[in-house]
């Protein structure tokens, strides 16, 4: 529930992430959309147990807007999260604190008429042995939402070596109509036994849970070099 004036007309968009520290010791981040009813900012909250929390607001120019999504550990010795900072793109930025964000890097630019507004993340990366899979969303003409993916390199996540050249899911019959029409939209999905498992919100007003194998969907990649 909000508790600062900050979220107090909405906390929303809760991309959370199980995190493990150098010592490999698991705990739960997760940023999310803080909402005054004029400004929106990100704020933070971090748990171990789910019994007690500890939420902060998220600074920086990396962290303006909304989008922030942690990766699951520390990537050479910092952390690392995917951002929106500019409204358009995917970047991916690096900081010593999960708290402040003031530096970023273009991942992935809308360039397909499906992507023509926007591009965006769809929650925190999933690591496979193979890179960085991130669920990605997308905004094209008449604000329709879709839902795709790009891989990135293990030990340098700021290089793009894959693409999907079509999206993963777009607003059928069922979800083109409703509290906000054409829209698909996830803020995290999960590995679970070689399948994919993507839960996803349909136009505000239901969801859905759609499944693929891991491996088809890595088949479907397009290098990128």
């Amino acid at each position: 529930w909000p508790r600062s004036t900050a979220e107090w007309h909405g906390m929303e968009d809760l991309r959370l992430v199980k995190f493990f520290d150098t010592e490999n010791r698991a705990s739960y981040y997760g940023s999310y959309t803080a909402f005054d009813g004029v400004m929106v900012n990100q704020q933070m909250i971090h748990t171990v147990d789910f019994k007690t929390f500890n939420i902060f607001p998220v600074t920086g120019s990396s962290a303006q807007g909304k989008g922030l999504a942690l990766f699951p550990r520390l990537i050479n010795g910092k952390y690392a999260a995917l951002s929106r900072c500019d409204g358009e793109t995917n970047s991916i930025s690096f900081s010593d604190s999960p708290d402040r964000w003031n530096t970023n890097e273009e991942l992935h630019t809308p360039k397909r008429y499906w992507e023509l507004i926007q591009v965006g993340n769809c929650g925190s990366p999933i690591e496979t042995d193979v890179g960085w899979l991130v669920m990605t969303h997308s905004v094209g003409p008449m604000r329709t939402y879709t839902i795709g993916a790009i891989l990135l390199d293990l030990d340098d996540p700021c290089r793009v070596i894959g693409e999907l050249a079509t999206p993963l899911l777009v607003p059928e019959d069922d979800s083109r109509d409703g509290y906000v029409p054409n829209v698909v939209y996830s803020c995290g999905s999960a590995l679970q036994d070689g399948q994919l498992i993507i839960p996803f919100g349909r136009n505000d007003q239901s969801i859905g849970i759609a499944t693929i194998s891991l491996n088809e969907v890595m088949r479907n990649m397009t290098t990128v070099s």
